[in-house]
């Protein structure tokens, strides 16, 4: 489908049309919240399935405006206390209304220890409301996985455990020390998480959101409150990538203590050890959270070993009910030995091997945001996040192919140096037409990025030294890759009536991306003193610019027969450009075709999804299309000179991906058996996806599998959980798929070939009793030699080997 199919000039219109409603007479509800004549601060008050919600102030005060004439059901919310539920009925001339709230301890004699427990015991996943803050979520595919109510090994960020519940995910489990993280979802590359839009509390954290979108940097999870999931629909309000958005959103401070000290500290198999400290409060206007972590181990594999430190501080001034100010600073640095891949006979021989100990990947990055939150009315409220990276990447080591020793010769060099900085602007409006709530967004956003890449030769040694052997000549090449990017976008939420609603949007993107630099090439040319041919080497100098503007829509359509249950159906269309790997890159794997092209399509969704309240069951079931036009891609191609095999890139062909993915929970003591001693959760979530190449000028691709697509996948479990302890039991079973184009089933290289159907079972648990809480798990519990990946470069070439079993213990100590 041609993303360029809708007239700008048609979006402008449509946009002006939905602003130019009238705005209807506005209804306020407001009062006092409080428990035993005391006011209640931070209890929450909403209306189930609507956008209005408010919590209470220092004073136990809350107001609701906007509310539309009608019947409509109250829900109060205070941890402790038992919810309260009432219905009101309101008419075109209430104006405005006031109505306070007495609230009752679920039991006078319970400790705060047991209140907090009660959170723990609630479902650990859920959905992003319809309008959270200046974002719009209506009738999108959205998960939220709320990392206090799990148990699972955060102090590896281990992303088999903690994206348990989110069906569809291909997870690359390359990585035990969870220094990166590698997830893709209906058919996209995993690595790097580089379909994803990736974000830290809304703002960008990629190398280069434009780019080179790899995410090097990955949060550490215990410093993160939880984790918003939106599928390939994200692209109307964040941007062009298939997969959608993955945002982490850190933890603030507690804001009922000046001082707030939290120390974990965990030791796990194969020297690992992680120490986690956090700082947190509130004083008067001011929020602070801040953390430092540092881990090492010596790793499952020989030649693995790793340290790495992070460190995260956040500031918030509420300068008035109107007026906040954020500002986040988030540093990581870390060294790793990578002891790169293996041929499938070494796999099966030894997985645990390696016969590269040269191979070194060291990553520094600064993160620096400032947000800005302004309330001009109840009605109207503006976002703004500036944002800017300055960081960097070198890998170190032997590219050559894995079926082959070392020659102990200079090693391969990548530097990469990144400066980006970044603005997006939201404004949202809420108003009325015909008594029924509506909701208007618009936004603009400006991206500047610049990659400064240099490939050379490094020394010979065995150590991790990143520097060049001939930094003003270098051997491969020395590039500049600006880019830069201009987008405004729109979303608009029209309820029709209070079931049913729809919702469309729009965005028009400017993208500029060039490469300014030189690459080196090699020729034969005849000495005229021996008459033999011998190698030349030269610099070749190159500038490219790459300019577009185009536009694409979507439509999000929601129907709620009740509080407990949704139909939801949406269509987006998308867009990705090319990286700067697709403009020059020098990889003796890999060649770029050099008239590479930008891919687009579309996503559609078509499911149903609901949860029993209180604490009952959970469950999302749906139906995906997503086509990809021009999709980028590697196959194998043989030289017609020397004869040598090696892996092409370039638009492979038209691809479409479609599925179903499933997911369910459901707590058996609230919902069949209320005799259980014990809470009793089982969950499973499960894809079942076909996607195939369509037309395509190579005929060995047209008709394949595309590669990275399990074709199913099923991940359930079971938690168990009273008072101050839970219990996780989690199984995951991938099916085999392929890793390239041409379907190879294996290569001598080993870049190519399948990845074998694996299953892993983990068992993680903790228990808490006053300020105290220990955590331990098991990973991969039968210890079962299995891969996820097979990699063309670092950390490889070849297949990288998934860990076997290992413990970890943590003991958390709240101050």
């Amino acid at each position: 489908m041609d993303i360029t199919l809708f007239p700008m000039k048609h979006y402008l219109s449509l946009f002006l049309i939905l602003l130019s409603f009238s705005v209807q007479a506005q209804i306020s509800l407001s009062g006092i919240i409080s428990q035993n004549q005391q006011v209640l601060p931070g209890a929450l008050i909403y209306i189930p399935g609507s956008s209005f919600q408010a919590s209470s102030d220092a004073n136990g005060y809350y107001r609701l405006r906007g509310i539309p004439a009608g019947k409509h059901e109250l829900v109060v919310f205070y941890t402790g206390n038992q919810t309260l539920h009432k219905t009101i009925n309101l008419d075109e001339n209430s104006g405005e209304v006031t109505m306070d709230f007495s609230m009752e301890e679920i039991n006078a004699e319970l400790d705060d220890i047991t209140v907090r427990d009660q959170q723990l015991n609630q479902m650990s996943i859920e959905r992003l409301k319809a309008v959270e803050g200046t974002n719009i979520y209506e009738a999108k595919k959205t998960e939220v996985i709320n990392l206090q109510e799990i148990s699972a090994n955060l102090a590896t960020n281990n992303s088999r455990q903690v994206y348990a519940k989110i069906p569809g995910l291909n997870i690359y489990e390359s990585d035990a020390a969870g220094l990166q993280l590698g997830i893709g979802a209906r058919g996209l590359d995993p690595n790097r998480t580089s379909n994803f839009n990736v974000r830290q509390n809304g703002y960008d954290i990629s190398a280069d959101a434009l780019g080179y979108p790899e995410s090097y940097y990955t949060p550490a999870l215990e410093a993160v409150e939880r984790i918003e999931v939106v599928r390939g629909a994200a692209s109307l309000q964040y941007g062009t990538q298939f997969g959608g958005l993955l945002n982490f959103q850190m933890k603030s401070g507690h804001p009922d203590k000046e001082i707030d000290v939290r120390l974990r500290n965990t030791a796990g198999s194969y020297g690992f050890y992680n120490t986690f400290t956090s700082l947190g409060g509130s004083s008067g206007k001011w929020n602070y959270y801040g953390f430092f972590q540092y881990k090492r181990g010596d790793g499952w594999r020989e030649n693995s070993q790793f340290n790495s430190k992070m460190a995260y501080a956040a500031v918030k001034y509420q300068a008035n009910e109107k007026l906040s100010i954020g500002l986040q600073y988030t540093y990581m640095k870390y060294l790793a030995q990578q002891p790169g891949g293996l041929t499938d006979a070494m796999f099966n021989q030894d997985p645990r091997q390696s016969i590269r100990d040269r191979n070194w990947f060291q990553v520094n990055w600064n993160l620096i945001a400032n947000t800005i939150d302004y309330r001009f009315s109840d009605r109207l409220k503006l976002n703004i996040r500036n944002f800017a990276l300055i960081g960097g990447r070198d890998a170190l080591g032997n590219l050559g192919r894995i079926d082959r020793v070392d020659d102990m010769g200079p090693r391969n060099l990548f530097v990469d140096d990144f400066s980006n900085f970044g603005s997006e602007s939201r404004l949202m409006y809420h108003y009325q037409i015909n008594n029924q709530p509506q909701v208007a967004l618009i936004g603009f956003r400006y991206y500047n990025g610049l990659t400064d890449r240099k490939q050379g030769l490094g020394d010979d040694g065995s150590d991790a030294n990143f520097s060049f052997t001939n930094p003003d000549h270098l051997e491969d090449s020395d590039y500049d890759f600006p880019g830069k990017n201009l987008s405004f976008f729109a979303e608009h939420i029209f309820n029709l009536n209070p079931r049913f609603s729809v919702t469309p949007g729009m965005r028009i993107e400017h993208i500029l991306t060039e490469a300014d630099g030189y690459y080196s090439q090699t020729t034969k040319v005849l000495d005229p003193d021996t008459g033999f041919a011998v190698d030349s080497t030269y610099q070749v100098q190159e500038y490219k610019s790459n300019s577009r503007t185009f536009a694409f829509a979507g439509i999000g359509l929601s129907y709620k027969p009740n509080e407990f249950l949704e139909v939801y159906s949406n269509f987006s269309q998308n867009y990705r450009s090319i990286n700067f790997n697709d403009i020059r890159v020098n990889n003796p794997n890999l060649v770029v075709d050099e008239n590479i092209k930008d891919e687009s399509g579309y996503n559609f969704d078509l499911g149903f999804r609901g949860s029993g309240s209180p604490n009952k069951y959970n469950f999302d079931l749906s139906f995906f299309y997503l086509r990809y036009n021009d999709r980028i891609g590697a196959i194998l191609q043989v030289d017609p000179e020397n004869f040598r095999i090696y892996r092409y890139r370039t638009n492979i062909a038209d691809a479409y991906s479609m599925g179903l993915e499933a997911f369910g929970e459901v707590n058996l003591k609230e919902t069949f058996i209320k005799s259980l001693p014990i809470d009793v959760n089982v969950f499973a979530n499960f894809s079942v996806i076909n996607a195939k190449y369509l037309k395509s000028s190579e005929r060995s691709v047209e008709g394949n599998q595309v590669e990275l697509v399990p074709p199913f996948s099923l991940r359930p479990g079971l938690t168990l959980g009273k008072d101050h302890w839970k219990l996780t039991y989690q199984y995951a079973y991938v099916q085999e798929h392929y890793t390239d184009a041409s379907n190879a089933v294996q290569t001598a290289t080993a870049v190519e070939g399948i990845i074998p159907s694996y299953s892993v079972m983990d068992i993680s648990a903790f228990y808490r009793w006053k300020r105290y809480k220990v955590e331990g798990s098991i990973n991969n519990l039968t210890n079962n030699m299995y891969f996820t990946r097979r990699a063309a470069g670092y950390p490889g070439p070849g297949i990288i080997p998934s860990d076997g079993r290992s413990f970890f213990l943590t003991l958390e100590i709240n101050i």
